[in-house]
């Protein structure tokens, strides 16, 4: 009987041993599952957007009548050229911020979304589009070539397209 007993109270022991074991293991899991919360916290994300100002070339680089599209997919611009000026346009439609395309042979932009038609100047004049697109700043940089800033942005509605950097004169 001596024996049944101290057999009943060892496997008891074991019992408690093992469930304290199994609680320090789940208390250590979540301490690991916190530390790498914590570390997710202290080391974040990293953008690898394209910067806000970049150089797109000399002036001489854009032909007079053109809409380039070669800032379109990494920048979100197109630069154009004309007569006596060259100014940066965005290329999100003042709509709903689709991306419109640049329609070389009818020579406009057009909104695949909603049908908004924009000039070559940014003009609006079909769709529901309900103001020109906006141009961003450029200016020269002290090596002669184009440097476009998209932090400054210009609206035609507020009358900011006559301002000297919302263009370049050519």
């Amino acid at each position: 009987m001596a024996d049944a007993k101290a057999a009943g109270t060892e496997t008891t022991r074991r019992g408690a041993l093992a469930w304290l074991l199994g609680a320090w293991g789940l208390f250590g899991g979540a301490c690991a599952v916190g530390a790498g919360a914590m570390g997710r916290f202290l080391f974040p994300n990293v953008s690898f957007d394209p910067p806000q100002t970049f150089k797109a070339g000399y002036t001489s680089d854009f032909e007079v009548g053109k809409v380039d599209e070669r800032f379109k997919a990494k920048y979100g611009v197109w630069i154009v050229r004309n007569d006596e000026e060259i100014y940066v346009l965005s290329t999100t439609c003042t709509h709903l911020g689709c991306q419109p395309n640049y329609l070389e042979a009818e020579a406009k932009i057009k909104c695949p979304c909603h049908g908004s038609g924009f000039k070559p100047t940014g003009i609006n004049f079909e769709g529901p589009a309900p103001r020109p697109l906006e141009r961003f700043r450029i200016v020269l940089a002290e090596d002669g070539q184009i440097l476009v800033d998209k932090t400054k942005k210009f609206q035609y509605e507020l009358g900011q397209w006559d301002q000297p950097e919302a263009f370049l004169k050519v």
